[in-house]
């Protein structure tokens, strides 16, 4: 059998207005811009590749996806300057290592924000 190896991986997120996912994206969380097109857009950051797809309403739904930075109540007050919504202020839970918020993103998808706080393993 021949070996199968992924190009990429990409998380997916669907928006209701491209232009303004695009934009909350790229200039307010900081990802970079790569394709860009009414129905499908692209952003990265190093080799995560973020799929936004069009088509897409504003309710809220859950998605997995969690972005890290190095003081996640920094990005969080960013994140609700540009346009995010509150879902749950930084906090650090019992025995994780991390400080954990959620918002909104413009489309409704909810993102967690975080920040390592732990013991580095290397």
């Amino acid at each position: 059998m021949p070996e199968m190896k992924p190009d990429a991986v990409k998380f997916l997120l669907m928006a209701e207005d491209m232009n303004r996912a695009v934009a909350f994206y790229r200039d307010v969380l900081g990802f970079e811009e790569g394709f860009v097109s009414e129905y499908w857009s692209e952003l990265r950051f190093g080799d995560a590749i973020l799929g936004i797809h069009g088509g897409g309403d504003c309710a809220p739904k859950k998605t997995g996806l969690s972005i890290q930075y190095k003081d996640v109540s920094d990005a969080f007050e960013i994140a609700i300057a540009g346009g995010a919504t509150a879902v749950q202020k930084p906090e650090q839970r019992e025995g994780e290592p991390i400080i954990i918020a959620l918002i909104a993103d413009t489309e409704g998808n909810h993102i967690g924000l975080t920040q390592f706080v732990g013991q580095d393993c290397t």
